[in-house]
């Protein structure tokens, strides 16, 4: 039988064509040809959420971190401004006023001690306790007010330079009076020049020292001010936006879902109502009470304190008259002193007149009546005693001046007490206003910063509540 011939195998597979020349090999894992290329995972996460900001629960946590930012920033805000402000007010009451009072009580410790200097010189030998005790009691305080001032003063700053001035000067003129003191005692003339050496440094560069330095702590003063009245108009303006934002959060939950109130909303929106009227109120309550204390407490002291300055000066020249005998005469030949006593009660009458018209009360306007009643029987009495020196009746001009009876002496006394009078009633009335206006400020910054939280808290559960809805 014929052998069968078996099947031919399979031919083998046809090797892979090679690839074109320039073509390159696709990499593995990497997308198929027409596919776009596979986005980063930060891209994704974008794309994620900006699909779920569109959604209904995205745009409410969208509004809800809003509305939160914007009470807690309203809060922050509130209560920086009101710190800086209280802080201020503070400085007004507490640190800025007192050392503008201190550097007036220099000027007018250094004034008074000339005076009781030149007063105690026209007495001679029979100088009384009481001048002389005046004397030392007016350097010693005028020496604790530097002392005083300095502790304040910032380093190197042009008070702090004023002040070292002013230590050196003190006792050289000190040294001056006893000078004069020592030959006035002996029958020398040359005390009176040495009283008037004396006079000369106290004048010309001592008082305008302690005045420059009356005049910088008035400006720290004023700047206090400027610093502690200003409305927080930053703060008003965010509790303004963050009601109107919680406004508008409101009126869209109710035209979504038909619910008059969402009590979280409501909760943010009271306590942002209870921090913006706190503050508008608080702050102008306190502008109010420190515009008052300024106005009527600062500016009236600062007349009085000019009025007991001229006051001083001018009877410090009128017994100046007596000590110089017409030795120190002005260009045109009238003497020096005497013209520059008139040119102080010229001063004084205008400061007495401007401290009446402040005077808003009966306690403050007394005292200041009465100084202009004895500034007058003071002229009076003044020009008889110059009468009397011009006739050649020395004697009888000393006792014009400072005797123990219907001197002019008395009439500077008076004058002075009542103006202290006065002043101490118008540093009370600043204290209070000025008080008032610090207390009105009182709690608010800490008030505004948990009521804020407060707020936030609440819009943020209002709108969690809302989104509860969509799980």
């Amino acid at each position: 039988m014929p052998a069968i011939p078996s099947q031919p195998s399979a031919p083998p597979p046809a090797p892979a064509p090679a690839p074109a020349s320039g073509s390159l090999a696709q990499a593995p894992g990497s997308p198929a040809p027409g596919r776009p290329p596979r986005r980063t995972a930060f891209a994704e996460g974008v794309e994620r959420l900006r699909a779920a900001a569109v959604t209904e629960p995205g745009r409410l946590r969208t509004i809800g971190a809003v509305l939160a930012l914007l009470v807690v920033a309203f809060g922050a805000v509130t209560a920086w401004q009101v710190t800086e402000r209280a802080a201020a007010a503070d400085d007004v009451l507490h640190k800025s006023r007192p050392l503008s009072a201190a550097a007036a009580d220099i000027y007018r410790a250094l004034a008074d001690a000339n005076t009781a200097a030149s007063s105690g010189f026209l007495a001679g030998g029979q100088e009384t306790k009481a001048s002389r005790d005046r004397y030392e009691q007016d350097i010693r305080t005028a020496a604790a007010g530097l002392v005083t001032a300095a502790g304040s003063s910032d380093p190197g700053s042009p008070a702090a330079a004023t002040i070292t001035r002013l230590n050196r000067l003190l006792p050289e003129y000190k040294g001056l009076v006893e000078r004069a003191r020592t030959y006035n005692r002996q029958g020398f003339p040359v005390g009176g020049a040495y009283l008037r050496y004396a006079n000369e440094k106290m004048q010309q560069q001592m008082l305008p020292a302690a005045e420059d330095l009356y005049t910088k702590e008035n400006e720290r003063l004023n700047a206090d001010y400027a610093d502690a009245t200003p409305y927080p108009w930053a703060a008003i303006a965010l509790g303004v936006l963050a009601l109107a934002a919680l406004g508008w959060a409101q009126h869209r939950h109710y035209r979504r879902t038909h619910r008059v109130l969402n009590h979280g909303l409501v909760a943010a929106t009271t306590a942002a109502a209870v921090v913006l009227l706190w503050l508008v109120v608080g702050h102008s309550v306190a502008r109010a009470d420190l515009d008052a204390s300024r106005e009527r407490g600062v500016r009236s002291l600062n007349v009085l304190q000019d009025a007991r300055i001229a006051s001083l000066k001018a009877r410090g020249n009128e017994n100046l008259t007596l000590v110089a005998r017409g030795a120190e005469t002005t260009k045109d030949g009238k003497d020096l002193y005497d013209t520059s006593f008139r040119s102080d009660m010229a001063a004084l009458d205008k400061s007495l007149a401007e401290a009446r018209r402040l005077a808003d009360d009966r306690a403050g306007a007394q005292p200041v009546t009465a100084a202009v009643a004895n500034m007058a029987e003071w002229n009076r009495r003044h020009d008889a005693a110059r009468g009397q020196d011009e006739a050649g009746e020395y004697q009888k001009a000393l006792d014009g001046v400072i005797g123990a009876k219907g001197a002019t002496g008395e009439c500077f006394d008076s004058v002075d007490a009542h103006l202290a009078t006065a002043l101490a009633h118008e540093e009370k009335e600043f204290r209070q206003a000025a008080g008032d206006g610090l207390d009105a400020l009182g709690g608010l910054a800490w008030g505004a910063a948990v009521l804020a939280v407060l707020g936030a808290a609440a819009a943020v559960l209002g709108i969690g509540r809302r989104l509860s809805e969509y799980r």
